[in-house]
């Protein structure tokens, strides 16, 4: 019989995968002008998501979100980090810096511990500012070489870190709020559809039906990432979404052949060097927290 925790690590793992495959798709609508896939990913992951709370029953949780003056001032802001996200992926992939994309969700949870530092005043600890003062060095050492800030990189990592400080701040569940945050963006999402004569829908049946598969492709992992959230231990989640970038990586280079300079070499050298420590330091604080926790509920004997 499998236990919740290992149901929960196979949906973390499937998640990322997804993830870090998504690259291939987005490349097969590399024709389509990004602007368009990303109106088409926002109507599409909009449908899914209301037809899954309808199913839930929980419209009435995505109405009161939308209708809560408060709440629609952080989403506001949620849904301009993560559809930024969106954009810079799509982009990375048809103009061919999908390996520089990948850096960036390498360093976007070091970001994180110093964006939390920063805003709630949370403290890292030695192992986790080393990590960071490594990927900064990777960081300016790459520009060093391309003679150019590796801005896609920086883009993703901080869009997707300060998304998750926004996140951090609603009192609502992962599904509603994600929901929220795509039917903010549909005016938009629908204007530019329409300006653009379908947004590439018109173009083939194929492009009609894989812009529309975006849909379920960008929200069916977020459900799983909910599933796994819960079931998981932080320290593990963290350690289990480098399978992101690392996929990512493989894709861009042995996939889509892109160029791998010595720089690259150097820079993802001291990322994953920065990645390593900053994992382990997750573990062994996860690990300390679930023997804190196990010591507080099993009482002592006298």
């Amino acid at each position: 019989m499998m236990t919740e925790g290992t149901k929960g690590v196979i949906a973390m793992i499937v998640t990322c995968t997804i993830w870090g495959l998504s690259g291939i798709f987005y490349k097969l609508l590399a024709h389509i002008p990004p602007e368009q896939v990303l109106s088409h990913r926002i109507l599409w992951s909009g449908v899914f998501f209301a037809c899954i709370l309808a199913v839930q029953g929980r419209v009435d949780q995505l109405v009161a979100a939308l209708t809560q003056w408060r709440r629609v001032r952080v989403l506001m802001l949620a849904t301009a980090m993560i559809s930024l996200n969106w954009f810079i992926f799509i982009t990375s992939v048809q103009i061919e810096r999908a390996t520089e994309s990948s850096l960036g969700y390498y360093i976007f949870p070091l970001v994180s511990v110093v964006l939390g530092r920063v805003f709630f005043g949370e403290h890292f600890s030695r192992a986790q500012g080393l990590a960071i003062g490594l990927a900064t060095f990777a960081v300016a050492l790459l520009t060093y070489g391309l003679g150019v800030a590796p801005w896609i990189a920086l883009v993703l990592g901080f869009s997707f870190a300060i998304y998750g400080v926004v996140k951090k701040g609603l009192d609502i569940g992962p599904v509603v709020s994600v929901t929220a945050e795509v039917w903010l963006l549909f005016p938009i999402a629908i204007l530019v559809i329409l300006l653009t004569g379908g947004g590439g829908i018109q173009g083939s049946w194929r492009d009609a039906g894989l812009l529309m598969l975006s849909g379920p492709l960008t929200g069916a992992p977020l459900i799983l990432f909910s599933y796994a959230a819960r079931r998981v231990a932080l320290g593990s989640i963290g350690v289990l979404q480098y399978i992101n970038p690392t996929l990512q990586a493989l894709v861009a280079t042995v996939v889509f052949g892109e160029l791998f300079t010595p720089w690259h070499g150097a820079a993802f050298g001291l990322i994953w060097g920065a990645v390593i420590i900053f994992s382990l330091s997750a573990l062994q604080k996860s690990h300390q927290e679930t023997r804190d926790a196990q010591a507080v509920k099993t009482p002592e004997r006298s």
